[in-house]
């Protein structure tokens, strides 16, 4: 017998951006229709010592056309990171994350 969806439906109906994937512990974050500014995300979420993962990046690049359609890149964290995420996730739209114009990006 399989376990109804009931409560995962109502979830995703009532709070789209908290879904929780069933089985495992990881939560939606964040939404972008482009896939570079959810990699950029991502990797200032990663910076912050913040496992993320991304949902959807390669089928949304596949054909950008669909992202709409498809609801973009989603952002996954673990549920025990999330306040820590929602605040890096504040901070990068605060600009906290941007490189100055005379930042060395050289690498050595």
């Amino acid at each position: 017998m399989q376990a109804s969806n009931e409560p995962l439906n109502a979830l995703l109906t009532g709070v789209p951006e908290l879904a929780r994937l069933p089985g495992r512990d990881l939560v939606e974050v964040a939404r972008y229709l482009i896939p570079l500014e959810a990699n950029l995300v991502q990797g200032c979420l990663a910076a912050s010592g913040i496992p993320a993962v991304l949902a959807d990046a390669n089928l949304v690049q596949t054909d950008m056309l669909l992202a709409p359609a498809l609801g973009g890149v989603r952002i996954l964290v673990p549920a025990d990171h999330l306040q820590q995420a929602q605040a890096v996730l504040e901070a990068f739209a605060r600009g906290e994350f941007e490189l100055g114009e005379d930042a060395d990006v050289s690498g050595s």
